[in-house]
Order: C-alpha cells, then sequence, then structure tokens
C-alpha cells in the first residue's frame, strides 16, 4: 500500500485558466526570488536535496489547455508535498540505469487525491518536479 501525505493547503482557485496561472506563476515567483540560479525547493524526503522547478512549466506547456487547468490546480499543493513528505514514494519503472521516476501521493484539505512525479537523474544527482495531475 502507498503512503499518502497530507497537504496543509488547499488547492487553487480560480474563474478561468488565466487568474489560475496567475496565482500559480505568483507562487513560483516567490521560490524564484529565493534563489539565485535555478528555482529549487528542499525536500524532506530526500534528505533537504535540490528539488528543481523549471521541468514543470516546460511539460505543462506540452498539455492542451484543459489538462493545464487540472493540473495547476494543484500546484500549491504539489509544492507542500515536494517540500515536507516523508512518505515514500512508488518507483516507476525506471527510463534507464540512470534515471528513476519518483511518483509521491497526496491529499489536499478538501479530501482530493492527487500524485506528483519527480524525475531523479542518478549520475548528476539531480531531482526535477516534472508534473502533478489529480487522482480519480
Amino acid at each position: 500500500m502507498t503512503e499518502i501525505y497530507i497537504t496543509k493547503t488547499k488547492k487553487l482557485s480560480g474563474t478561468n485558466g488565466t487568474e489560475l496561472f496567475r496565482h500559480a506563476h505568483s507562487e513560483y515567483h516567490l521560490i524564484v526570488l529565493g534563489s539565485k540560479r535555478k528555482p529549487y525547493l528542499r525536500s524532506a524526503y530526500f534528505n533537504k536535496e535540490k528539488v528543481f522547478l523549471d521541468y514543470f512549466w516546460n511539460h505543462l506547456r506540452s498539455k492542451n489547455w484543459n489538462d493545464r487547468i487540472r493540473r495547476l490546480r494543484f500546484y500549491s499543493c504539489a509544492l507542500d508535498l515536494i517540500k515536507n513528505t516523508r512518505a515514500h514514494p512508488t518507483l516507476e519503472s525506471s527510463i534507464s540505469n540512470s534515471v528513476k521516476l519518483h511518483r509521491f501521493f497526496g491529499m489536499n484539505k478538501q479530501g482530493e487525491r492527487f500524485a506528483v512525479q519527480i524525475k531523479e537523474y542518478t549520475k548528476r544527482k539531480e531531482k526535477h518536479f516534472i508534473s502533478v495531475f489529480p487522482i480519480p
């Protein structure tokens, strides 16, 4: 059975996609201001190692508009999960020997479940936040 982290944040609200994008990007911008180079969060699960956030926005651009909105609603929940969870993720099938895909599961204050994917490059010792999406 997988462990589920219960976040302390609510999902982002907005009446349309541009408003939702503005809320999510303002949270991202606060993190950007705190770092000199690439924006990152320190993860409790990975022993306070950096998890970079820039891959998420590139991945989001490859999705259609409705899917972007669906994923952006859980952006603040995903940031809270990355920062605070100690729950063990499921390890998805490795893309190669040097790349692992970790999938963390969480639940927000409203009781909605979601998943967060983090890609780990073992040779470079880097971790990148790739995606967040709701689980039905």
